[in-house]
């Protein structure tokens, strides 16, 4: 069922079916899968996707047991329902604070999605004691036309792979990552440091939350990739580059990176979105030969 979470079940591994997306002109094809890994009994990653608003959301819950299925799970719904209530409404429905300043009227939305995501998630916390405590990582895409939004806090992350090489979007909000921004520590020391869990910013644990902001140009053959950390403690970069590069498909690419995370070891939930823009037939200049076209027929 297109838009129902992903990844709650002890066992088994779950993925969605390839998708299409056609809107303004351009074409985007997708893929997802969730699997809770080798060595956890419970799968906290939750995903959602709504294709009529190009919008992809992935959410790794934090807290244990139930409490960080239900985390994530709620994030992911709520920024889902928030989304789709601005689009009804023709304009978003801002909360408090009030939105950021510069970006696109659609990087609010998702700006201000995750930010009532972070009141939802304290508020059930408030009523359950058995949820005391739990919170959620979170990076959103949004895709208008020729133009991606993308709204993240935590250290889920996403990729793009253009021409071949790999680039990561957004910044992990953790501990070894601000030291080795700061260079305290390399990357190689980060990766073997026993910190790696420790979150600078997350959904949940405080009252307002920063959300970082970006705004991507899609280019036809891009590809994008939204993931949990399951996956990048498991896998290289040259690993995810190499995957996204030669899979047939985008829920080829997914499944392929699941695979080779939990044959790495799989000490955590993994959970993979790949988007893909094709190339359009007769290359990146396709466009602009039609326009010439369509031009000559008015001669």
């Amino acid at each position: 069922m297109i838009g129902g979470t992903i990844g709650t079940t002890r066992s088994k591994s779950e993925r969605r079916t390839l998708g299409k997306i056609s809107m303004n002109d351009s074409l985007l094809t997708w893929g997802a899968r969730s699997d809770v890994g080798c060595v956890r009994a419970d799968n906290e990653d939750a995903f959602r996707i709504a294709p009529e608003l190009g919008l992809f959301v992935l959410s790794d819950g934090m807290g244990g047991q139930a409490s960080g299925e239900v985390a994530s799970r709620l994030a992911a719904e709520t920024i889902v329902a928030h989304c789709r209530a601005a689009n009804s409404n023709g304009s978003s429905p801002h909360t408090s604070p009030p939105a950021v300043a510069g970006p696109s009227e659609v990087s609010n939305t998702l700006a201000d999605a995750v930010r009532r995501a972070n009141v939802e998630i304290r508020q059930a916390a408030a009523k359950n004691p058995a949820w005391r405590g739990m919170g959620a990582t979170i990076v959103v895409a949004r895709f208008d036309g020729q133009r991606m939004s993308l709204a993240h806090v935590g250290d889920s992350r996403a990729y793009r792979l253009r021409s071949g090489a790999l680039e990561q979007l957004t910044q992990d909000h953790s501990f070894v990552a601000e030291q080795v921004r700061r260079g305290i520590l390399t990357q190689q020391q980060a990766e073997q440091s026993e910190l790696q869990n420790v979150l600078l910013r997350a959904l949940g644990p405080d009252l307002e939350v920063d959300v970082e902001l970006e705004e991507e140009l899609v280019l036809d053959g891009d590809t994008f990739l939204l993931c949990s950390d399951g996956l990048t403690r498991e896998l290289s970069d040259v690993q995810v580059a190499a995957v996204l590069h030669s899979a047939k498909d985008a829920q080829a690419a997914a499944d392929q990176l699941v695979d080779l995370a939990n044959e790495a070891g799989g000490e955590d939930n993994i959970t993979a979105i790949v988007v893909r823009r094709p190339e359009r037939p007769g290359g990146p200049f396709a466009p602009m030969a039609r326009w010439f076209k369509r031009s000559e027929k008015k001669f």
